[in-house]
């Protein structure tokens, strides 16, 4: 074999055991590596190039997703920044439709959720914590997120109707007054529907998790929703707005145990004499 033959074969050899070791998963650890060092570029470059070696390959995805959303800035609104939420979401979206896991598939369903609730798009959001509920029903948080979303919804517009006639934050709504009166009907047409899903959601996440503080808070928020908007009904308002105090007594005592377990010493495992 002459020189430039023997040039030609190493040349070949070389493509070729690049070419091997460059596969979908060997990819995938290099973007682990990347990620974990907090180079993030890098480390999508290298998802993504998994991800296009392997489209099946849905730890891809997962991490492609994860690296696309850490970079991703709430409250930033760039082109760039979207692009970020968008590029997540849609490696979200191929986790979903693939034969992933379902809890593979839940997270996605969170994940996707979380970011459309930064975003302000409350429907979409609301719609992708279904999803993760239904792929576990037993998971709390999806519960929590639409009570969270369900009160958020209700509390910005009827605020700025507030504002608008001028009304002292601990003023409530009061139907002898025409423009109140207006203000109140329009707020319980528009908002009643989410205040019941948003207690019904929250009082889900509290029988899945018992020490859920942060549901318990929001219990207590959406309590006071619903008083705000009984503006011809006293009784009922006085009733729902003592329920709203029980639950803010329940957030605190429940806070105060967890503290307490946290500084708790860890019990003895030596046997006890006999």
């Amino acid at each position: 074999m002459n020189l430039r033959s023997a040039l030609l074969v190493s040349i070949w050899l070389l493509w070729v055991l690049s070419a091997a070791a460059q596969t979908s998963d060997s990819e995938l650890q290099l973007g682990v590596a990347a990620y974990k060092s907090s180079h993030y570029e890098e480390a999508i470059h290298h998802f993504e190039k998994a991800a296009e070696l392997d489209p099946g390959n849905i730890n891809a995805h997962l991490y492609a997703a994860t690296a696309y959303a850490s970079q991703y800035i709430p409250g930033m609104d760039t082109d760039d920044n979207k692009e970020m939420a968008d590029r997540a979401i849609a490696h979200y979206e191929r986790v979903l439709d693939a034969n992933a896991s379902r809890e593979q598939k839940r997270n996605s369903a969170k994940g996707i959720a979380y970011l459309y609730l930064n975003m302000k798009k409350w429907d979409d959001a609301k719609s992708y914590y279904q999803r993760a509920s239904s792929l576990d029903p037993n998971d709390a948080e999806p519960f929590y997120s639409i009570g969270v979303i369900d009160w958020t919804t209700c509390y910005q517009p009827r605020m700025e109707g507030r504002a608008r006639l001028g009304m002292a934050p601990d003023q409530h709504l009061n139907s002898k007054k025409p423009d109140q009166k207006k203000l109140c009907d329009e707020m319980r047409a528009q908002n009643t529907a989410s205040i019941e899903e948003g207690i019904t959601s929250l009082e889900k996440a509290i029988e899945l998790r018992p020490d859920y503080d942060d549901a318990m808070a929001y219990m207590n928020l959406m309590y006071r929703e619903r008083a705000d908007l009984e503006c011809d009904d006293p009784v009922a308002r006085s009733r729902d707005l003592k329920t709203a105090d029980d639950w803010v007594d329940k957030t605190l005592a429940t806070k105060r145990s967890k503290a307490q377990k946290a500084n708790r010493p860890p019990e003895s495992t030596a046997p006890n004499p006999q």
